[in-house]
């Protein structure tokens, strides 16, 4: 999304509510964009600096090719700060750097504007720090936060903010994108239910890593059913020397996720909706012999449950382990 005319057809309500505050020079001094991953959070908030730096803008589309827009694509803008987690979440130091900023003028322009990522990880220091600014905006600041679940932010700083929620995208649509892209149909359906950041889609596509951690995941579920005392020394030896980083980790429940969740459609009857197994390949058929309806919502459950353990910061190894012994019991 490069400009508004583009936003407005994949996010029109955001397209409308911040063109029209641009045109009637109302911009909010605070705006909470919330929306799934991949639904153009970082995006919006490029295109809004942009409109507000540019020096050559048409209307409210800024030109993308003066001195200040290009240096806002490439991150390197001097009144345009981005504040992201430092590990799982925004520190109160970070804030505390920014506050400082608060206190000059812009180095090139009376302009500042200040864009946090994952807003919903600042901690409850960090967070009261922010209400500062939130409480006492200059007129010519603008803050930017960054959210999937606003709802783990505070009251107090919701309250301060203008929110947008931004709507799911079309995963049908979405899927023919990457399709036109040159990324095979069931390649295409996989990545939908990942992500919803096109550019970030095709490089999983490309990336060996990822069709590795696929492989591995059907493995995985192969062994539970096949070779279930081979499972544990599987995860050791294969599953964790693969799956290395947090998102990794993250990434390679959610496969697992999606490959139970496959299983469970064949048995009600839903193959249409299946995402990993295709309907006549013939290891569906004795997943489906193995695992029952009953097991299958546990294990989904205990696989949900292990998302939000690594979300609360425990040892990867150690949710893997007793996720495996939870599916094999």
């Amino acid at each position: 999304m490069k400009t508004w005319s583009e936003t407005a057809e994949i996010q029109p309500l955001a397209s409308r509510i911040i063109t029209k505050s641009i045109n009637k020079e109302r911009i909010s001094h605070a705006y909470l964009l919330q929306g799934e991953r991949g639904t153009g959070k970082e995006a919006i908030a490029i295109l809004l600096a942009k409109t507000l730096f540019c020096t050559n803008a048409s209307d409210v589309e800024p030109c993308q090719e003066c001195n200040a827009c290009r240096r806002i694509d490439s991150g390197n803008h001097p009144d345009v700060h981005w504040i992201e987690p430092d590990g799982q979440s925004i520190r109160k130091e970070q804030i505390e750097h920014l506050q400082k900023e608060f206190y000059y003028s812009g180095l090139e322009t009376d302009q500042k504007v200040y864009v946090v990522k994952g807003a919903d990880t600042l901690t409850t220091n960090a967070s009261n720090r922010i209400l500062k600014f939130l409480e006492e905006p200059s007129r010519k600041t603008t803050a930017i936060l960054l959210t999937e679940n606003s709802s783990s932010i505070i009251p107090t700083i919701r309250s301060r903010c203008q929110t947008i929620d931004l709507k799911p995208l079309n995963p049908q649509a979405f899927q023919q994108q990457l399709i036109d892209h040159g990324v095979f149909r069931s390649t295409a359906v996989l990545l939908s239910t990942l992500t919803s950041n096109l550019d970030e889609a095709i490089s999983w596509s490309e990336d060996e890593w990822f069709a590795q951690a696929r492989k591995l995941m059907i493995q995985l579920v192969e062994t539970f059913s096949t070779h279930r005392n081979d499972a544990f020394l599987f995860i050791h030896q294969q599953w964790m020397p693969h799956f290395k980083e947090r998102s990794q980790q993250e990434q390679g429940l959610d496969l697992l996720l999606l490959a139970f969740k496959d299983i469970l459609y064949y048995h009600i009857g839903k193959e249409d909706d299946m995402t990993v197994f295709a309907k006549d390949d013939s290891k569906i058929d004795n997943l489906v012999m193995f695992f029952s309806q009953e097991k299958l919502l546990d294990i989904l459950n205990k696989l949900l449950d292990a998302k939000r353990k690594l979300k609360q910061n425990v040892h990867p190894t150690l949710v893997m382990e007793q996720l495996t012994i939870q599916i094999q019991g």
